[in-house]
């Protein structure tokens, strides 16, 4: 396997996680691993595509959401099921030229999914999800105070609520549209107080997670999405 691995070239520097992902996916082809094949380990690919530990997680951390993998603690990754470029980039994307429709047509979707999240995440989260959580949002908190604004912290507070739901098929779909929903975190219209006026409201959707309180999570979701769609209607004026 390593003899393997070893032969994959090292990548430009543009487009990282996209090429680690699609080298790894070429790596379990090429090997022809199945079910419970483990996989190089995190160093051996680090070394072989010469890219950091930060891009090799967020790659695993992409197939672990996929349910391609497995990680079992202190002995390694493991493949799940078999895969191909076609599967791990599934077409779920909006090709949209107008930003601000695209925007308003992905929140349709990100309403859907997020007030059920957190629902769901209500009912069931644990105290581990909890502290995951918390511990996010955070996060989130001492970099909007610090920038004033947040990016990918804010994403990750939205995936732990995820997370906490138990049910992988959130963080799946998620992660097949991360390139679409990801235009609300990268400063859309070039305004750093994109959606600024719902921060408060992280916090008190995580309290109503933690309170168990489902529907006071739905409409705390909802209080923040109605601010991203006005944003986004006003600032695309």
């Amino acid at each position: 396997m390593l003899d393997v691995i070893l032969k994959i070239s090292p990548l430009p520097s543009t487009s990282r996680v996209r090429q680690v992902t699609d080298a790894l996916v070429d790596h379990i082809t090429s090997a022809r691993l199945k079910s419970g094949d483990r996989l190089p380990a995190e160093r051996e690919l680090m070394e072989a595509l010469a890219v950091g530990r930060s891009t090799i997680r967020e790659v695993l951390r992409h197939f672990q959401a996929l349910g391609v993998i497995e990680t079992r603690k202190g002995s390694g990754n493991y493949l799940l099921k078999s895969v191909s470029r076609a599967t791990i980039h599934m077409p779920l994307s909006l090709e949209s030229t107008n930003l601000r429709d695209g925007l308003l047509q992905t929140l349709q979707v990100r309403r859907g999914l997020e007030c059920e999240a957190g629902m769901v995440a209500a009912r069931v989260r644990t105290a581990d999800d909890l502290a995951d959580i918390e511990a996010k949002l955070t996060e989130m908190e001492r970099v909007h105070l610090e920038k004033g604004a947040s990016g990918p912290e804010d994403l990750a507070f939205h995936l732990a609520i995820y997370d906490a739901t138990h049910n992988p098929l959130f963080r799946q779909l998620l992660e097949q549209m991360r390139e679409t929903f990801e235009r609300f975190w990268s400063h859309p219209f070039e305004r750093f107080d994109f959606a600024r006026r719902s921060f408060p409201f992280h916090r008190t959707l995580f309290q109503a997670i933690a309170a168990q309180d489902a529907e006071a999570a739905r409409a705390e979701t909802l209080k923040i999405l109605e601010i991203v769609e006005e944003d986004i209607k006003e600032m695309s004026k």
